[in-house]
């Protein structure tokens, strides 16, 4: 089977160890997407087609993101073979595994992650309730954050390597501080680069892909249903 070129379409925030371990030459072509995005799913999904589709010769390509709220659903590969980690979002890729995502989620169900791409986006509750004061006024702007983020328990930084929690903690802090008004608390995670290496691996040799990924073949469509896991 002849090789095909590989191409990189990924969000920024995994720019900075996607290129750590993808061999230097190993990409023909690396591109990476604004944060801002996946704030809007359709928007998301648009760019990406975009970008997939202006690719002319037919190439691996490695989507850098999750399902990202449903924005890759309906992504048409066209003559491309797309590999994509099967996650929800970035924080799992973060945290090394689908696995260790999970055992977060089961000891604080309740809890909104912060990144970097996400603080760097400005989509955070503190970012949030200044639009809606903005626009509604303050009193109508607490009333819109109650109902969405009352239920939280734990704002969580996470990151890859210390270096970044050193950096965004003072503005993750400043989220956290806001939160306390829904009795949360503020906790650091340190995550692993675990995954960005199986990504690396997987992509030099896609029979190496095993459930952690989603692979769809020339002329198929990336469905939200390939993300979903049972257990």
């Amino acid at each position: 089977m002849l090789k095909l070129p590989l191409v990189l379409i990924a969000c920024k925030v995994f720019q900075d160890f996607i290129e750590h371990f993808l061999p230097d030459g190993m990409l023909k072509q690396t591109i990476f997407m604004e944060y801002g995005l996946h704030r809007v799913p359709r928007n998301l999904k648009q760019a990406l087609q975009e970008q997939i589709d202006s690719i002319k010769q037919p190439s691996l390509i490695l989507l850098g993101y999750g399902l990202c709220g449903n924005g890759l659903n309906g992504i048409q590969s066209g003559k491309h073979t797309l590999l994509i980690p099967r996650v929800d979002d970035c924080i799992a890729v973060l945290l090394g595994s689908y696995q260790s995502y999970l055992k977060e989620f089961n000891s604080v169900p309740g809890t909104y992650y912060l990144s970097k791409g996400w603080l760097e986006s400005g989509s955070n509750p503190l970012q949030e309730y200044r639009e809606y004061v903005g626009k509604y006024g303050e009193e109508r702007a607490s009333w819109l954050m109650d109902q969405q983020y009352h239920n939280y328990k734990r704002v969580a930084l996470v990151a890859h390597q210390q270096s970044d929690i050193e950096k965004y903690r003072p503005l993750a802090q400043e989220v956290a501080a806001y939160c306390a008004r829904w009795d949360v608390r503020y906790q650091e995670i340190l995550g692993s680069d675990r995954y960005v290496r199986r990504l690396a691996e997987v992509a030099s040799s896609l029979d190496q892909a095993d459930d952690e990924f989603v692979l769809v073949s020339p002329g198929g469509e990336v469905k939200q249903s390939m993300f979903i896991r049972l257990s």
